[in-house]
């Protein structure tokens, strides 16, 4: 069975750092296209982040450019989002995501992908 599990979050205050982590197993993980997307209360689900089998290519979200950092480590099967300097605005629940592929893309959209984690909550406030 496939399963998809977040780690790393937290309340943590405005300018603050947080890494997020997805343990990814019962997969072969190299062959998956990964992503992170995030829901803020009252808002819909949005792409975070996305980055490509070997980690070749990575892509970011207008609103997290030079602040978040997506990598993979395929030895150990784990997706990672970096996150610095975070506001008040980053609050929301993060979802890590996979997608088998064949062309060593990126993903964007929701539908594209086949596989969700269960989120972790991240907090940013005073």
């Amino acid at each position: 069975q496939v399963q998809l599990v977040e780690s790393g979050g937290g309340l943590v205050q405005p300018g603050g750092s947080l890494r997020l982590s997805c343990a990814a197993s019962g997969l072969f993980f190299n062959n998956f296209a990964m992503g992170w997307f995030r829901q803020a209360p009252g808002k819909e689900r949005e792409f975070v982040a996305g980055i490509t089998r070997t980690g070749e290519m990575r892509k970011y979200a207008d609103s997290v450019k030079g602040r978040f950092t997506i990598s993979r480590d395929n030895a150990k099967d784990t997706l990672y989002l970096q996150i610095v300097s975070l506001k008040p605005e980053d609050t929301a629940v993060y979802y890590c995501a996979a997608r088998r592929d064949y062309s060593g893309s990126y993903y964007q959209r929701q539908s594209d992908y086949d596989y969700w984690g269960q989120g972790t909550q991240v907090t940013v406030s005073s």
